[in-house]
């Protein structure tokens, strides 16, 4: 742990983990439409528990969602479903499996329209990062009206778990805000 981060961004804590992730993927500007279905469907099973259990049950998640590939997770049975919800290594929250697999679908309607899911998703922001300035972690908003017309937007469209504060630790995850604090490292890093 670097010694800044303790006026930096503290909540990665002491955990190497939740550190690599911070130092390494959080804020980055993501444009892969692969990578923005894996934090899509990382930060639905978030819902009501902390990061850092999805993020150490991040490789069983990956294995159990074919890797993240879109195209497969849309075509996943209700015998395939049932199965994950004996899979120990994920979380085993039948909505959350179930809306996954309708996420999946969804998400290749949007592509199959806009191209692309990168540029579907980054109209919320214009097209860029939002850069926030905050002093202190206490400062970091649980949602915002981007995130609000986001979810809006994306409910709209039938997709499921996502709420406005699902929305905006995606959009923290994927670089289009970056919340890191002003005191950290990582807020510059992030701004390429």
């Amino acid at each position: 742990m670097s010694a800044t981060k303790p006026q930096g961004c503290t909540w990665p804590g002491s955990d190497e983990r939740m550190n690599q992730y911070h130092d390494e993927e959080w804020g980055v500007p993501l444009h892969d439409d692969q990578k923005l279905f894996e934090f899509m469907v990382l930060d639905a099973f978030q819902a009501g528990l902390s990061w850092k259990t999805i993020l150490h049950k991040r490789k069983n998640f990956e294995k159990a969602f074919a890797g993240f590939d879109v195209q497969k997770v849309a075509k996943f049975s209700e015998k395939k479903k049932e199965a994950l919800m004996l899979d120990a290594g994920i979380v085993r929250n039948r909505l959350k499996i179930w809306a996954t697999v309708n996420n999946a679908q969804r998400f290749l309607e949007v592509q199959k329209e806009f191209g692309s899911f990168d540029q579907y998703i980054w109209q919320f922001t214009g097209g860029k990062p939002i850069v926030n300035q905050w002093k202190d972690m206490k400062e970091l908003p649980a949602k915002s009206a981007e995130s609000d017309a986001m979810s809006k937007d994306l409910l709209r469209r039938g997709f499921k778990f996502v709420g406005s504060t699902i929305c905006y630790a995606f959009m923290q995850a994927a670089g289009m805000v970056n919340d890191h604090v002003v005191g950290c490292p990582r807020h510059k890093a992030v701004q390429r």
